[in-house]
């Protein structure tokens, strides 16, 4: 592409109608996906017209299974259509397992086109490893977020439900990409409109990027005295360097014995113990969900034995962490087709050239 059509393909940017491309990476999250298609399709039936259309596509243009079994119908191949504004990757479980030089490289030729880039749920991870997020502001699920910054240096990233940088955005898991959508909505057309399809979508506040991806403390653990909140923020956010239970308590304002009574008292359990199971639970997403190392998992969660690591990680979950990561692999695969992914019927799909038209 010469330098002048990218410089028109930019210009054209934020003009409707807008089309969006859908890449589905095997065992992509289904709720993101479809909390970005679905604000798109109601727009549009409040609009009256089609100033949105999208299709789907995957690396050879086969069926795609998401991370709950369902075995999606795609539209193409990636890049086999010319027709995109924008792409949208669409990650899931164990994403660093589905990197594709491939798909980096028509990546890298739709930016090179102008073509926006972006991703949801884990999909950030994709466009990391082309290259395609140096320099920019970006985000991921929250159980990535560690990983991204570590893995890619050269990104800046965030905890915000998301991001939009320039020509990129990027999207948390669960229901932002429906806040993300409602975000550009409200852009092209007004928030008369986006308030519209929210109300339309029983989504009765429409969230800001900035705001934190995960429920707030209180809500998680059901704790409501502030400072052993402020304890257990403590710890959250020091999961590969433990800090000793003295400075824990000193965290919370308070001493060891007091710390140890309301731990006791609030969630019956010493804070030691409390502590090593947050570090092993945060293990076990890495083991499940990650290519990461038994070793580079059990540093990252303050072990520095490896022995040690999988003694207390077999005591708490049952078995040792190789053995969960063959079993949790297993338990994705079982029932789904076999790698040639023979073609099956998939989602409802409209027919080309009539998707959002309902």
């Amino acid at each position: 592409m010469t330098e002048t059509s990218r410089q028109e393909a930019l210009e054209r940017r934020g003009t409707l109608p807008r089309h969006f491309v859908f890449l589905l990476v095997p065992e992509f999250s289904l709720m993101p996906f479809t909390a970005a298609v679905e604000p798109l399709r109601v727009a549009n039936r409040m609009h009256g017209g089609t100033p949105y259309s999208w299709s789907t596509a995957s690396a050879d243009g086969l069926p795609v299974r998401a991370s709950n079994g369902t075995l999606v119908q795609v539209d193409s191949a990636l890049g086999t259509s010319s027709q995109a504004d924008a792409v949208i990757v669409c990650g899931g479980i164990a994403v660093a397992e589905k990197l594709d030089p491939a798909v980096a490289s028509r990546l890298r030729r739709y930016s090179r086109r102008g073509v926006q880039l972006g991703s949801v749920c884990t999909g950030s991870v994709i466009l990391a490893d082309a290259g395609l997020l140096d320099g920019y502001r970006c985000t991921v699920h929250w159980e990535e977020i560690d990983s991204l910054a570590e893995n890619y240096a050269a990104l800046t990233v965030t905890r915000s439900l998301f991001e939009i940088d320039r020509d990129r955005f990027t999207c948390s898991g669960g229901t932002a990409p429906l806040d993300l959508m409602l975000h550009f909505i409200s852009a092209d057309f007004g928030r008369e409109l986006g308030a519209r399809v929210a109300d339309q979508m029983l989504h009765h506040t429409a969230r800001q990027a900035s705001e934190p991806q995960r429920l707030a403390l209180s809500e998680r653990t059901g704790v409501r005295h502030p400072r052993l909140l402020d304890v257990i923020a403590a710890m959250e956010s020091n999961l590969e360097s433990p800090l000793p239970l003295s400075d824990l308590a000193q965290a919370g304002g308070m001493s060891l014995r007091q710390m140890e009574r309301l731990f006791m008292q609030n969630l019956t359990t010493h804070p030691a113990r409390y502590y090593r199971n947050l570090r092993l639970n945060r293990a076990r997403q890495m083991v499940q969900q990650t290519g990461m190392s038994m070793i580079q998992i059990a540093v990252a969660t303050g072990f520095t034995s490896a022995a040690h690591f999988a003694k207390a990680y077999g005591s708490l979950h049952g078995l040792p962490p190789s053995r969960d990561r063959s079993s949790a692999s297993a338990s994705r695969n079982t029932g789904f087709e076999p790698a040639s992914r023979r073609p099956a019927p998939g989602l409802e799909r409209d027919a080309p050239g009539t998707k959002g038209s309902q």
